[in-house]
């Protein structure tokens, strides 16, 4: 058996997966508190997630029923870009902060302008610094909260700390630490004199993570863990990775020719590359998959945080709020959402507020707002996907993950959007499947990762939505008014 842990921005879910039996046999998860606060800080405290794990791996064992000591191996896939500051005694200096924290946008304008602007980031990481990567945070931790900055023994990401609390070792890979924003993702090495530029009074060598291979595990569990949590001593922990490349490993997106897009609390689009990429847009991320090669990457911040922020205001559930959505027409008889509630990476736009545009006498309806909210989130995605130029191209099939992957029409609005079949793996939260199939890639060596992948990476043949032409023309309409909404409230280009 073994165990896979997605540690997530909202919750922590453990699977247990039987890779001979080709099957999920339990799964739980439990969620985690969001800190919100001004300026759109965004923390976490990392006990949080470790209570998460203890109950969520307990009740998942529990609902398997196998006996624990058949568990050979775990692996975590963790939220990226989170910084966990670690003093001496493996305690957080300040709470962890995430991905989606846009504090650091001050400071991350002016690492970039340090390195030497969009062309000197690309020289050294091989990505242009985002606000949300790690390396903002550290400088901000530096300004804001120097008595914390100062106690600094090592950073680790959110994935990172799981791993050294099962295993008491501080160790990264290249998938996840392609996000830091001090990581070289063409020769996969920590740059320590970029490093230097955000934290000139902390040692790179001592203060960064040990690097290891995708396939090297990270440790073994701890021998008093192992005995609370009824597990055998010999128990390994594989090096896990980011959520984006562990679900890109749990939807078999491990080779060109398929893009993997996550309809979650963010939305994601990525394409596996066996070369490094050099894309037209900064805001295309060379990030380095989990298992070799690359995943080039884009990210939004708005896409069910958006469409729950409305169906809430609403005081809808799910089921009222996908019957309001297919009471209105394509394009939201002209409303466009700019759904900028979180701020906004791509396009990059930190500081955005969301904007109801187009609204009048006749259209202002609650199906019309429901609509428009969705349709905008996904529009924000195939901006993105366009972004990834000949690998989104070349695509011939969208695996589709994430909450909203759950919405037959969702799914076929994709599909029409991008005008690009769309299908659902069986499993559409794939990031904790896709460390459960890396736990057992590092245990079992004579097993390939395609030969995994094809065991428990089974597609759902009934979510398979096929684009439809005079769907695919009106979303084109609506979707060219959202990009002249674009620049005429952002200045961003319609070309």
């Amino acid at each position: 058996m073994y165990i896979g842990v997605d540690c997530g921005t909202q919750s922590t879910k453990v699977v247990v997966v039987d890779i001979d039996g080709e099957a999920i046999l339990g799964e739980a998860s439990r969620p985690h508190r969001l800190v919100e606060g001004e300026n759109g800080r965004r923390e976490q405290q990392p006990q949080e997630w470790v209570e998460a794990f203890r109950g969520a791996f307990e009740e998942a064992t529990g609902r398997a029923g196998v006996e624990r000591r058949a568990i050979r191996a775990i692996g975590v896939s963790g939220q990226q870009h989170g910084m966990v500051a670690l003093d001496a005694e493996g305690r957080p200096v300040h709470p962890a902060k995430l991905w989606c924290d846009t504090e650091t946008a001050v400071h991350n304008a002016a690492l970039v302008e340090r390195l030497g602007g969009s062309s000197g980031c690309l020289e050294r990481l091989g990505l242009v610094l985002q606000t949300g990567y790690t390396a903002s945070k550290i400088a901000w931790l530096r300004e804001v909260c120097p008595d914390a900055y100062r106690r600094i023994d090592t950073v680790l990401l959110p994935h990172d700390y799981l791993n050294f609390w099962l295993t008491g070792e501080k160790v990264a890979e290249a998938g996840d630490a392609s996000g830091t924003g001090y990581f070289d993702t063409r020769t996969r090495r920590w740059r320590y004199d970029v490093f230097a530029e955000i934290a000139p009074e902390l040692d790179p060598e001592s203060v960064l993570p040990r690097l290891i291979d995708s396939r090297e595990p990270a440790g073994t569990l701890r021998p008093e863990l192992a005995r609370e949590l009824g597990l055998s001593s010999d128990v390994i922990v594989a090096s896990g990775g980011g959520d984006n490349m562990l679900g890109a490993i749990g939807t078999g997106n491990i080779a060109p020719g398929i893009v993997t897009l996550s309809l979650g609390t963010s939305g994601t689009v990525c394409a596996y590359s066996p070369q490094p990429v050099r894309a037209e847009s900064d805001m295309v991320a060379n990030f380095c998959a989990s298992h070799g090669g690359w995943l080039p990457l884009i990210c939004t911040m708005n896409v069910t945080s958006a469409s729950t922020l409305v169906r809430e205001l609403f005081g809808l559930d799910l089921a009222a709020f996908g019957e309001r959505l297919a009471a209105a027409p394509i394009g939201a008889e002209g409303v466009t959402v700019l759904p900028f509630f979180n701020g906004e990476r791509v396009p990059a736009l930190p500081h955005a507020t969301a904007s109801f545009l187009g609204l009048d006498s006749r259209n202002l309806t609650q199906a019309n707002l429901c609509r428009a909210v969705v349709e905008s989130a996904t529009f924000g995605l195939r901006y993105g996907l366009e972004l990834l130029g000949p690998l989104a191209a070349e695509a011939s099939q969208i695996r589709l993950i994430g909450g909203g992957a759950r919405s037959p029409l969702w799914r076929q609005m994709v599909a029409d959007v991008t005008a690009t079949p769309v299908i659902c793996p069986q499993v559409t939260d794939a990031a904790a499947l896709g460390a459960a199939l890396q736990a057992a890639w590092c245990e079992r060596r004579e097993l390939s990762l395609n030969a995994l992948c094809e065991r428990l990476v089974h597609l759902d043949a009934a979510s398979l939505a096929e684009p439809k032409a005079a769907s695919v023309r009106a979303y084109e309409t609506a979707y060219a008014r959202y990009r002249e909404a674009l620049a005429g409230h952002h200045g961003v280009s319609v070309g």
